[in-house]
């Protein structure tokens, strides 16, 4: 699956996003090692704090069907009901389930502004000294 094609997947997760609170919607499209994809979309509550990201959307349902190797994830976001403009990078909490799951070394994360112009960056980049279940070993 081409980079393109991820993000086009994570355009369409947001459509799904339920943001009646920050009308900020965020789509994320995550490739396992097998080919399959995940679509995530940031589910807001009332009580903030209840809510989840995309990207943790993404992995979880992943996670949930069994699947263990990742190799990106692209991630878009922006106004409810506008086009994506700006790059959406994932929040700490995020990174830290990445983490988790992934080699920081070349686990890539899409992150793009424009539908045909994605920008690759690993997991090492985006959280340098990342803590990671090789630290507990």
């Amino acid at each position: 699956m081409t980079d393109q094609e991820l993000v086009a997947v994570a355009i369409a997760s947001r459509e799904r996003a339920y943001v009646p609170y920050s009308h900020f919607a965020v789509g994320a499209a995550l490739l396992c090692a097998d080919g399959t994809v995940y679509g995530g979309c940031n589910i807001e509550n009332a009580a903030y704090s209840p809510g989840n990201c995309a990207e943790r959307t993404a992995f979880f349902r992943a996670v949930f069907d069994g699947h263990r190797d990742f190799e990106a994830i692209a991630i878009v976001g922006g106004p409810e009901g506008k086009p994506v403009e700006n790059l959406c990078a994932p929040c700490g909490m995020c990174r830290q389930v990445m983490m988790e799951f992934c080699r920081p070394q070349s686990f890539r994360i899409i992150l793009a502004d424009a539908p045909d112009h994605p920008q690759s960056f690993t997991l090492e980049e985006l959280l340098p000294l990342g803590f990671g279940p090789s630290d507990l070993a």
